[in-house]
């Protein structure tokens, strides 16, 4: 999989993540609800998240083990599966940081 994909496929997440949530704050809904909207969107991006990293990095694993003896694998297999965890960790900061902007202003729209 290439460093382009991967962030296409993170891009089409985070976006989804966001105009959810905004699509959510403006629903005629009691705040309380649409805080409960926004938090199970959340949770479910995040556990989508999760395991699209999981099948990337078993995918991953298998390529390599084609490609390579097993004996570079683990090496490999160890760089690829920091790098992904570190870019998985960056989009959950980034949408509970978007998660806590869109709490704000759905506060404003409740007073």
């Amino acid at each position: 999989m290439s460093n382009n994909t991967g962030n296409t496929i993170v891009a089409i997440l985070v976006g989804a993540a966001i105009g959810a949530g905004i699509g959510i704050l403006f629903a005629p809904d009691k705040g309380s609800k649409t805080r409960e909207k926004i938090k199970d969107g959340f949770d479910d991006a995040k556990h989508n998240l999760q395991d699209k990293f999981h099948d990337v990095s078993e995918k991953l694993v298998g390529k390599a083990k084609d490609l390579i003896g097993k004996d570079d694998i683990d090496g490999n297999y160890q760089n690829i599966v920091s790098s992904l965890s570190h870019k998985t960790e960056d989009v959950i900061s980034f949408l509970e940081n978007k998660l806590a902007e869109l709490k704000l202003k759905n506060a404003k729209f409740q007073k």
